[in-house]
């Protein structure tokens, strides 16, 4: 894969993201035969991606015991670019850190790690159409009346850890919708695409959620440890979620991107 200045690879990743995605409608799934042939070269692209290519590179270890730094956010962002189509950005999590579980109302998206190592938790809701009855499980931590409006059927798709020799996490409008990442072992930083872009006034807009464990089955949770993982690997679990506010111990930072220029 060429990675010559004149046309770096960010810069024909984000061209193959506007072919891709132009003109694909938000409920789209992506099972047609042009859409597929289109994403196909744009992962190809993208698993070949690797941190130097965006001069990025994992950090080193600073010691802050005895100074009055205020504490770094868990999770950076940097922007690449943004169309109406889509958008790249790099997030950076600091060992230890997470990005709540969340949804991408409308979009496609695909995660590619640069650097380190994360686990990646998928669901997805169950169809909307689907009123809240009142017989609901009953959870640990009781649900008030008020919040059945927020409560959200859904299954656990699946959670698998990705590094930088891993190909790119996907998700649809349909598929692996919502998720939660999480740095493992370390600090991490993968790449992002979502298309079209998060717009609040065009309905795309970001919401959280948390799982709810219920008494009956206690040990349902997102990402516990490996072995909770193979448990859960191949299995679809239906698992109830409640929309929350942004999480108080989760916020996201910003830095310069310090990578080739990309337009498109």
């Amino acid at each position: 894969m060429s990675r010559n200045n004149k046309n770096p690879l960010i810069q024909k990743i984000a061209k193959q993201a506007f072919m891709t995605f132009k003109g694909l409608k938000c409920s789209a799934n992506g099972d047609s035969k042009v859409f597929a042939e289109k994403q196909a070269k744009l992962i190809s692209l993208v698993t070949a991606l690797r941190a130097p290519d965006l001069r990025i590179a994992p950090p080193k270890n600073k010691s802050t015991s005895g100074t009055s730094e205020p504490e770094p956010p868990p999770v950076t962002y940097m922007h690449i670019c943004e169309t109406d189509v889509f958008s790249i950005g790099i997030f950076l999590l600091r060992t230890g850190a997470s990005i709540p579980l969340h949804d991408h109302p409308g979009m496609n998206g695909m995660l590619k790690v640069l650097y380190g190592k994360v686990s990646v938790s998928c669901f997805d809701k169950l169809e909307s159409g689907q009123t809240v009855s009142a017989a609901l499980p009953r959870f640990e931590t009781p649900v008030a009346p008020f919040q059945n409006a927020s409560l959200r059927r859904s299954v656990l798709r699946s959670v698998a850890e990705y590094s930088e020799n891993s190909g790119p996490c996907l998700l649809t409008p349909l598929r692996d919708n919502l998720h939660q990442i999480d740095a493992v072992d370390g600090p991490a930083a993968f790449l992002d695409i979502l298309a079209p872009p998060y717009d609040p006034d065009d309905g795309r807009d970001c919401h959280y959620y948390k799982v709810l464990k219920t008494a009956a089955d206690p040990d349902i949770a997102v990402m516990d440890n490996q072995e909770r993982q193979e448990e859960e690997k191949g299995k679809e679990k239906e698992i109830w979620l409640l929309e929350i506010p942004q999480p108080e111990d989760f916020w996201c930072g910003g830095e310069p991107y310090p990578g080739p220029v990309v337009s498109v």
